[in-house]
């Protein structure tokens, strides 16, 4: 075997061959770092390099875990890396080096990961493109002339074009299912609390997002979160155990299922004909897979749904900015935060603790709601985007109205949203090309806690609908 070979495997692929001797962490780090440096200009996925010690590292007694002596980058939000900048996206935090690993980083680490560096993110994650400012535009590997989804953009499209077979990956509002969708990988969206954020994440009291990755392949999401996703200490809402490992999981069958789709969205607007045409094409393959799929709608009051949870988050940015000024020693100048942010911030700002504590008890009422519609079906399926992916700069946060980007981001990404509100596992599945040869991503919502049944479902699919062997355009062959 050359060492061409290197973007053929997937995670566990790359770590059995150097279970066995074939290749060393070292051939591993080189092959990244080739294919980064040669596909990168082209796509910027890749914001900060830590080759040296990555070098280093792969150099050193390895702890024996799944993944070991495998290339890994970690997104530019959150997931503190010791000793590497973690921006946030932002021009305000650019100076930010947090002094140690966090709890995930650790797990990461303890798993045989080698990180080389940092993948590029929106300004604090809270768009659905991963453009920024600050870092720029990250490019989809299928056609770099679209977005490769965000906020986790850099960590797909680096995984997409080969550069890693997997990647740290985190969602809030549909950022890691929305860029696995754009760029054609598996992407999970873990139940609340699943994988650790640490004890002095901020955003840990909304309990919207999590942290995850985005792969290529079923398994190597699986395998990552049975290594991963063990209750962390001290944690309030820790999730129900699960049965068995996910490893085991996807080599079992899903049984009859019975799976709920739809195309209605939250707003009422139509999604495009071409995923439309794709949803009914995945509900009929899951016919033909034998399970019970029928059309349903969840219907409860999406419009009061949302205008609770901007109230809730609104506060929570404008609380999150004032620790981040605290932590820097002053508060931001208006040129380093851009139209949206301030937005959002501004919003927040203006809300009383009883508008906050009014909106929050509206929030809890309909998400349980939500929640008991899943009594109904096993499993809910929806397309991830509405649209096609849009091309870079559709959605941009320093030039357009903040109002027209929530319109356009209303459009095009209106599915993903409510499983962070209740805390439910979702996946999105590459399971169709569009006419224009860009991915186009499913998403397969479960009840809470129950990532078991997603995985059985989702590793019939990859059998039935095998993506792993596409190549997009920008690739190192």
């Amino acid at each position: 075997m050359g060492f061409d070979d290197y973007d053929n495997y997937d995670g566990l692929g790359l770590a059995e061959l150097v279970k066995r001797g074939e290749v060393s962490p070292g051939d591993l780090v080189e092959a990244a770092i080739m294919r980064i440096e040669k596909l990168d200009p082209a796509l910027n996925a890749v914001v900060h390099r830590a080759f040296d010690c990555a070098r280093d590292e792969a150099k050193r007694e390895l702890p024996d875990g799944p993944f070991k002596g495998v290339p890994f980058l970690i997104k530019d939000l959150g997931c503190p890396v010791g000793g590497m900048p973690r921006s946030s996206g932002s021009r305000f935090m650019r100076d930010e080096v947090p002094a140690e690993d966090g709890i995930l980083t650790r797990r990461y680490r303890h798993a045989g990961m080698i990180i080389l560096g940092k993948t590029n993110t929106p300004e604090f994650g809270i768009t659905g493109t991963t453009e920024s400012a600050h870092l720029g535009p990250c490019r989809n590997p299928w056609n770099p002339e679209y977005i490769s989804g965000g906020s986790s953009g850099g960590s797909a499209a680096a995984t997409a074009s080969g550069m890693v077979p997997l990647a740290h990956a985190s969602d809030g509002l549909g950022s890691i299912r929305i860029p696995a969708a754009c760029c054609g990988l598996v992407g999970l969206k873990t139940t609340r609390d699943r994988n650790p954020s640490g004890m002095n994440d901020p955003d840990r009291i909304l309990g919207f997002g999590v942290d995850h990755v985005v792969s290529r392949t079923v398994r190597d999401s699986a395998a990552m979160l049975d290594w991963t996703g063990q209750p962390e200490p001290g944690c309030p809402y820790a999730v129900p155990a699960k049965e068995r490992p996910y490893l085991e999981e996807i080599r079992r069958e899903p049984g009859r299922l019975r799976i709920a789709f739809s195309t209605a969205t939250p707003s009422g607007r139509p999604i495009d004909p071409e995923i439309e045409s794709a949803l009914h094409a995945t509900a009929k393959q899951l016919e033909a897979l034998g399970h019970d799929v029928f059309e349903a709608n969840i219907d409860i009051d999406y419009r009061k749904l949302y205008a609770a949870q901007g109230t809730i988050s609104s506060a929570n940015a404008a609380a999150n900015l004032a620790r981040m000024a605290e932590r820097i020693g002053r508060e931001p100048n208006e040129d380093e935060l851009e139209r949206l942010t301030w937005a959002g911030i501004r919003h927040g700002q203006k809300q009383s603790g009883e508008d906050v504590m009014r909106a929050w008890g509206t929030f809890r009422v309909l998400c349980r709601e939500l929640v008991a519609a899943y009594e109904n079906f096993d499993v809910f399926l929806t397309p991830v985007l509405g649209t096609d992916p849009p091309k870079v700069g559709h959605i941009d946060t320093v030039g357009l109205d903040p109002r027209e980007v929530g319109k356009r981001q209303a459009r095009i990404f209106p599915f993903t949203p409510p499983c962070n509100f209740t805390g439910q596992p979702a996946i999105s599945l590459p399971l169709a090309l569009s006419e224009a040869g860009l991915p186009i991503g499913m998403q397969f919502a479960g009840r809470y806690a129950d990532e078991a049944t997603l995985f059985r479902l989702s590793a019939q699919l990859e059998q039935a609908v095998p993506w792993a062997d596409r190549r997009p355009a920008v690739w190192a062959e």
